[in-house]
């Protein structure tokens, strides 16, 4: 039996936990990892000359696509008077701030202060707004709200490894915390009392399971298996699918399944929006054209899915809320326990400025589900 750190995250988070004294203390534990790369919404709805406003772990940030096509992050709030940049004007060039006019590159440097007299000699080149690293992969847009020097170690970032013929992507907000959250992606015990759906798990009967789980780049996979009695979603693939299921920090779990040549993968995301909010994204691909016809009934399908996790996690959050402590029990519970010890790896290394390095070995695993 093992009591875990309560996975809820405290709003100050002024200290640098990869760097200071007390990296690897509860609070340190409680709080989504620092340095990391996080999704925060799909790269096609980022257009050029627009600008969007996201939250990532309590940080206000902008997006913007410059004329060329790069995609830039920066910190969501001029310097000058506070006001939201991403209230502005973005020109494919600058951004110009609605309240005074400043202009930033989106280099974040500032381009011009109009007010600013021919006899005033102030420097404004030396003015600054925060930007943060930002990459595109499997059709996202993905920021590290880090603010301290770029990690060399960082967990990759998901790809698809197939060309996709067709894609859906629902997204929903979680009043939950990060790690609450990230929990439900590892957690097989949940599926078979949250989500019993005729079309997801028409079976009622508790089976025993066996999987093998390996260790992989900052996090473990379920190795590749074939599946016979699963969801009938399966069966649209005919043959007998292979199914992988791979988890990695800090909140990314990828599901690819293969059928011959025939090709779906089932990406979900977690990402921490302030101490306990938590959006989850999720992102199904094929490369089969005939599956673009079931678009309009797969989009409610996976909402509902969705749905079942947002609200059991919301109603165990506020248990959490009343007594932030976990007891993880039993093999189902030993991939809840390894998200914790990868978490503290990817902080020990931070600390000590070295690679990281997976804490896990290869087991098999038996539950119920």
């Amino acid at each position: 039996m093992l009591s875990s750190p309560p996975p809820q995250a405290k709003a100050d988070t002024a200290k640098n936990p990869a760097t200071d004294e007390a990296a690897l203390d509860p609070d340190a534990m409680r709080q989504p990892l620092p340095d990391a790369f996080y999704c925060v919404g799909r790269a096609d709805t980022l257009k050029p000359g627009s600008l969007r406003a996201v939250e990532l772990n309590g940080e206000q940030i902008v997006l913007g696509r410059d004329k060329a096509g790069a995609a830039f992050a920066m910190r969501d709030r001029c310097p000058h008077r506070g006001m939201a940049l991403s209230k502005g004007r973005f020109d494919g060039d600058a951004v110009t701030c609605p309240f005074h006019g400043w202009r930033f590159g989106t280099d974040g440097r500032c381009r011009d202060v109009p007010t600013l007299s021919s006899a005033d000699a102030a420097d404004f080149t030396r003015i600054t707004v925060q930007r943060f690293p930002i990459r595109e992969s499997a059709g996202f847009v993905w920021v590290n709200p880090y603010l301290g020097p770029p990690g060399g170690d960082l967990p990759p970032l998901p790809e698809l490894g197939f060309e996709a013929a067709g894609s859906l992507v629902v997204e929903l907000v979680v009043e939950a915390s990060f790690d609450l959250t990230t929990l439900s992606l590892v957690d097989p015990g949940h599926v078979a009392f949250v989500h019993d759906s005729w079309w997801f798990r028409p079976s009622k009967e508790l089976r025993e399971k066996v999987k093998t789980f390996t260790p992989t780049p900052h996090g473990f996979t379920m190795s590749s298996h074939a599946t016979t009695t699963s969801s009938p979603v399966y069966k649209l693939l005919g043959g007998v699918p292979e199914v992988e299921i791979e988890f990695r920090l800090p909140g990314v779990r990828l599901e690819r399944i293969e059928a011959g040549l025939k090709r779906v993968a089932n990406y979900t995301f977690a990402t921490p929006l302030t101490h306990n909010r938590t959006m989850l994204t999720n992102a199904l691909y094929w490369n089969m054209p005939v599956l673009n016809l079931l678009k309009p009934l797969a989009r409610p399908l996976m909402r509902q899915f969705l749905t079942q996790d947002q609200q059991v996690l919301q109603h165990a959050q506020a248990g959490l809320d009343r007594k932030p402590t976990m007891v993880l029990f039993g093999q189902s519970d030993l991939p809840s326990q390894w998200y914790f010890r990868l978490k503290r790896e990817a902080l020990q290394a931070a600390r000590e400025a070295r690679s990281f390095r997976n804490p896990l070995v290869q087991q098999e695993l038996r539950w119920r589900s």
